[in-house]
């Protein structure tokens, strides 16, 4: 499975978006975007889950690393590809997803706390502190999700 992922800071803080999954009893925090559809490309992906999350429209400033992982409850082999963007405007949660709870500007101090994942969190965290790293490789997601629709 391929995602699309994008990393937006403003004055020291990251925009976080929470998801709802039916396996979960809680929303999971995580960077806004998702899944690649059929015949979309990855920075096609990411515009379209930026829009469909927060509202904002996004510019690809530049590919920020690569991460994959599996995951134990569905077997699935997940490639997430996390680009740095830039935007313009707030961020707005749709009222008609119900897929999503909550979005927050995240202070860089306050995102290990609030990303359970660590499949996401030490990517980028190591990002943020500007290492080179460019790849990261998890042999078993430590967070298991399940998906309500097909991709």
């Amino acid at each position: 499975m391929h995602l699309a992922s994008g990393i937006l800071e403003r004055d020291g803080r990251v925009l976080l978006v929470a998801s709802r999954y039916p396996n979960r009893s809680e929303p999971l925090w995580n960077l806004p975007g998702g899944r690649q559809r059929h015949g979309e490309l990855l920075d096609e992906t990411l515009r379209r889950e930026f829009v469909e999350e927060t509202g904002l429209h996004v510019a690809i400033a530049g590919l920020a690393y690569v991460s994959e992982s599996y995951d134990p409850v569905n077997g699935a082999h997940f490639i997430n590809v996390t680009f740095e963007v830039a935007a313009l405007g707030e961020p707005v949660l749709p009222s008609r997803d119900p897929k999503l709870a909550d979005l927050a500007w995240v202070a860089r101090s306050a995102l290990h706390e609030r990303i359970a994942a660590a499949v996401v969190r030490e990517p980028l965290a190591a990002f943020l502190r500007g290492e080179q790293r460019r790849y990261f490789g998890f042999g078993v997601a430590d967070v298991a999700i399940e998906f309500a629709e097909p991709a």
